[in-house]
This record gives C-alpha cells, structure tokens and sequence, in this order.
C-alpha cells in the first residue's frame, strides 16, 4: 500500500470516485469523509431552512457589496475593485507591505469591528511561494484561539479534499480567509468587513503570486470577484482575478452540514486539478 493510500485511508476516504474524461491514473477515486458536527460549524452563513437553495447567503450582504462596489473607484488595480473610502487607507498602508510587516498589520488591524471580540487575527498559513491558493471565508472558533486557517472539523474534511487530488496542506499551499477575525458566534461576515480585510487579501495574493486560487463559500467568492454570485451557478467556470484563474465550490463547513453535496466539491476540485494542468502545460512547465 502507497503512502497516498494510507493517508486516504487513514481519512475515511474509499475507493469509489472516478474521473471522468480524465486519462491520468494518478489521482485516486474516493468519497470525503462523512464529519458528525457536534459543535457550531465555523461557517459563516446562517442556517437555513431545508428548502433552501445549497448556495444561499444573506441578501443583505450581497446588496451592500453591490451598492458599496458602485461607490467605490479608488481600487488599485491589485486590489478587488470594492474597497470603500474607509478602506482606503488600508490600502495604501498594505499595498507595499513585505510579509513579516503585512502579517503584524493584520494581527494589530482595528479598521472594523470584528477586533473588539477577536482572540487574535489569522492572517494565513503555507508555502509563500504556492501555486495553490485557497481562499475560505472566515475563522471560527478554534481558528480564533490558535491563530490558524481551516484547524478545526472543516479543517480536517479540507485536509482531505486536498489529499484526494494529491495536495497537502503546507506543501505548495497557502490557505487563508477573506476576513482575518472571527465574527462573534459565527454570524454572517458584513460586506464592510469583507472590505476592510480586502487589502490584506490582496497583497497575499501579489506576494505569493499563485498560479491557480481555489475559493471556498460564496461571501470569499464575492469579496474577490467582486460580483454577486451563486456557488450552484459558479460551479465548473474558470473565473479570473488579474492573470489568475479562479475556481469557486462550496466551503467545508457547508459540506459537514449538507453532505450529499461533497460530490459537487469533488467535482469541483477535479476540475481545478486540471485548470492547473493546463496552464501548466500551456506554460510548458510540465
């Protein structure tokens, strides 16, 4: 037995996925794990009613994106054109920033509110220098007290969907959020606090230079795409963010909740593993 599948093993993870269209023999066949929540899931979203659509998020929050998307034109071109004018200081602050500087500024920002309950920001964890950027939404609870992206349940089930398609976390990986602090009790992120961390977010992107980001839940969708969008209409499109292709699927800790939709994820997560090899392969890299 492989190394590879010890670890897919060892995460609950079978042999039953099979690509499709997909000549390669190297990536495996598996299900990600089922996951128990037993405690509040670190999503961002409220909950919602079983009729709900998978992908639905506050109304509100996408109205205010858009209205304060129109407002907003003082973006620089490496920043998501939505930071607002109480942003913009922040902009001009992160914009130049190295990465020991940008991580300090993001550990001691009070540009929202989400710094008056935090127990500390998350800025981020990885190789600085990853072709694979993943990109979630925000922290939660455990992110809060020990200062790491994606450490808890939907953590673990992220593990394992990045292993499925032979990544691991660390190794040609950086995960983040677009929103550094956690919001109280886990409630829906606010488009203004989306805004205020939108620099940061940028100016990983520009230092770390990925060559594909993967985007988890529909609010981190938003914030860098600058758009309204729905994850179930996303789903198998190739997004860009300056030069950067973008791939949009749902955020693990909806999956813990909604389980029939990790076939989606997987799906999902195929089709990122061959947008980068492409662009490899167009870039004649590999």
């Amino acid at each position: 037995m492989s190394v590879r599948e010890s670890i897919l093993r060892e995460m609950g993870l079978g042999p039953i996925w099979r690509l499709r269209d997909a000549p390669e023999a190297e990536l495996p066949e598996v299900e990600l794990p089922e996951v128990e929540v037993d405690a509040p899931p670190e999503h961002s979203t409220p909950k919602a009613a079983p009729s709900a659509a998978p992908d639905a998020a506050p109304r509100r929050l996408s109205s205010e994106m858009l209205s304060m998307a129109r407002e907003a034109n003082a973006a620089t071109d490496a920043t998501p054109a939505s930071v607002p004018a109480a942003s913009r200081e922040n902009t001009a602050r992160a914009g130049d920033l190295d990465w020991d500087a940008l991580t300090q500024t993001i550990q001691s920002c009070r540009d929202c509110s989400l710094c008056e309950q935090r127990t500390q920001a998350v800025p981020g964890v990885g190789d600085r220098q990853a072709d694979w950027l993943i990109v979630g939404e925000g922290p939660g609870a455990e992110e809060d007290a020990r200062g790491e992206p994606f450490v808890g349940k939907a953590g673990k089930l992220l593990d394992a969907m990045l292993s499925a398609i032979g990544l691991a976390r660390g190794e040609n990986v950086y995960l983040t959020n677009a929103v550094k602090c956690r919001p109280p009790m886990n409630r829906p992120i606010d488009a203004s606090e989306l805004a205020a961390c939108a620099p940061y977010l940028a100016r990983q992107i520009a230092l770390i230079k990925p060559r594909l980001i993967v985007v988890l839940g529909r609010p981190a969708a938003q914030a860098l795409l600058n758009t309204d969008i729905r994850i179930a209409s996303a789903r198998g499109r190739c997004f860009d963010y300056h030069g950067i292709p973008v791939v949009v699927t749902y955020h693990p800790a909806y999956l813990l909740r909604n389980p029939l939709d990790k076939a989606k994820a997987w799906e999902d997560l195929c089709f990122a593993r061959r947008q980068m090899r492409d662009r490899s392969s167009g870039n004649g890299d590999a």
